[in-house]
């Protein structure tokens, strides 16, 4: 069963493997450069700097983890609604309108053609390809979202009156908060950035794009984290023995993600004029709510390891974390994503204090804090999801697991250390990100500990990698092959109850999350587009 959506899987995966192995090569020489030790373009394939941050991010960023996410929720959806997708060619679709898209963007990327950095603000223009490239990449991903819509709509007519499985509820909950928060930045490339690539408009308003931008720029934050949750929930207390603490705050926890996640856009642009304060203040009160749903998952998830652990025998009030399977390298790597996120979530509180943000701004601070999030959060997860995953797709069992439980730890150590120095080195020097340092004149001796600090967490990280991608190709090529496949590990209820109808009532919270975008950006956007000015031409900086 499911041979099918494993097939497609497959396809997802390998090409966000593909995208990851490139991006991860330009990211330590980025560390490398801020320490005086610029490998561009002798290392890099005669990329420059500008252009290797560019690749590092889109492709890390935003091609690695759409792909993953795409192929990962091609599994559990149907697995969690016990059927075979019902509609495969809109899956099968998506994969080549995403496919064609990378190609594209990758065309202008190594060209040198799109050298415009991961968040592509305008006046800096790239190169059409570049735009409709990722255009594709994020309307292709709508696709195979309709095809888990069709499977679970089908579903409902024959389950009438049931709850929907935890574990898809949650991956549809995600593909529906995808397909929500980026039509701010669909808006933006199909309504500005495009034609302004092809000449059809002779500028853009900067202000209108940028808020179209953050309008899909955070909530994706989300999309990428609620995977590792969809894990993290449900996946890793059955990898620890143990058994999910509560149904109903786990359900309620990714409903409020979906309300929260996009109206908070505008805590990214408190430096930006031509935006009330007030509309500010309300984005960042917004921000702090996501908080909650976050603490809940840290209580839920805490709680459902500890219940696995004393059922390993584990005692004490915190002994019991040592009962836990840290030799497992599927585990370690997701439970040290945790602790790192424990973090990152709180330099997300830092940026959206208005006070605090005014200091940090555009520094490695901030750096340093998407790294915790995207970098580690969210990759190291999904590394260790698939040192469960492959297994599972290829009937291999995983090559070399004392070396994969070596690559969570590096990753760990080298993210504590080149994400805590990039953290220091912005708040104490308000040393700014994006820029090439080693051609600065600005650079002061007192950076230097700091940069060289992070330098050696960049090299440690890129160790790291080097170790998951031979263990990967390892698994592929040499991995012994098993008579049992390895199952997707879901973890039971602990103490199961009756969950209550509005938990799984799709109209209730779809209604809540429009009812919040339209009070807190409808009058920012429909002040900004009545008042648009499309006069700033466009700028090739590099």
């Amino acid at each position: 069963m499911f041979a099918r959506e494993r097939a497609l899987a497959s396809w997802y995966i390998g090409i966000a493997l593909a995208a990851l192995a490139i991006g991860t090569w330009f990211g330590p020489l980025q560390a490398l450069e801020h320490a005086g030790v610029n490998l561009y373009p002798a290392a890099s394939g005669g990329v420059t700097y500008y252009q290797g941050l560019t690749i590092h991010g889109v492709l890390n960023a935003l091609v690695w983890t759409t792909f993953f996410i795409v192929g990962f929720f091609t599994l559990t959806v149907p697995y969690g609604l016990n059927r075979p997708l019902d509609a495969p060619g809109l899956n099968v679709a998506g994969l080549i309108l995403m496919t064609v898209g990378t190609v594209l963007t990758a065309f202008a990327l190594l060209t040198n053609n799109g050298t415009v950095l991961y968040t592509f603000y305008p006046p800096m223009q790239a190169h059409w390809t570049f735009y409709l490239g990722l255009t594709l990449v994020v309307a292709g991903s709508w696709v195979p979202g309709w095809g888990f819509y069709v499977t679970a709509w089908r579903w409902r007519r024959e389950h009438p009156g049931e709850r929907t499985p935890l574990i898809a509820l949650a991956s549809l909950i995600t593909m529906v908060l995808w397909q929500i928060c980026t039509i701010g930045v669909a808006a933006e490339m199909l309504g500005m950035l495009i034609p302004w690539s092809l000449g059809w408009l002779g500028g853009t308003d900067p202000l209108l794009a940028r808020t179209e931008f953050w309008f899909t720029g955070h909530a994706l934050v989300y999309f990428w984290l609620l995977p590792a949750y969809v894990s993290w929930y449900f996946m890793l207390p059955k990898q620890a023995g143990g058994k999910l603490f509560s149904e109903p705050l786990a359900r309620l926890a990714f409903w409020l993600f979906l309300v929260l996640s996009t109206p908070v856009g505008l805590h990214h642009q408190f430096l930006d004029p031509g935006i009330s304060p007030a509309w500010k203040a309300v984005h960042a009160f917004i921000t702090y709510g996501v908080f909650f749903p976050s603490a809940m998952t840290a209580f839920t998830v805490i709680a459902s390891l500890e219940i696995g652990a004393r059922a390993r025998g584990g005692r004490g009030l915190f002994g019991w974390m040592r009962a836990l399977p840290w030799g497992d390298p599927s585990y370690a790597a997701q439970n040290l994503a945790m602790i790192m996120f424990a973090f990152g979530g709180i330099g997300g509180l830092v940026n959206a204090s208005y006070a605090v943000n005014l200091a940090v701004h555009n520094t490695l601070f901030v750096a340093g804090h998407f790294h915790l999030t995207v970098a580690t959060a969210v990759t190291l997860t999904f590394m260790g999801i698939l040192y469960w995953l492959l297994p599972h797709l290829t009937g291999r069992q995983l090559w070399a697991p004392r070396l994969a439980l070596v690559q969570a730890y590096s990753w760990f150590i080298g993210m504590a250390v080149m994400s805590g120095a990039m953290h220091l080195v912005g708040l104490e020097y308000v040393v700014p990100r994006r820029v090439a340092l080693s051609q600065a004149t600005y650079v002061e001796p007192a950076w230097h500990a700091l940069l060289n600090d992070a330098a050696v967490g960049g090299v440690i990280l890129w160790i790291s990698a080097a170790l998951f991608f031979i263990v990967v190709a390892g698994t592929l090529v040499a991995g012994t092959r098993s008579a049992a496949r390895v199952e997707m590990p879901v973890a039971d209820v602990y103490q199961p109850a009756p969950v209550p109808a509005w938990l799984d009532n799709w109209r209730l919270w779809l209604s809540f999350a429009v009812l919040l975008i339209l009070l807190a950006y409808g009058p920012v956007l429909v002040n900004l587009i009545g008042t648009a000015q499309l006069n700033v031409v466009g700028r090739r900086v590099w």
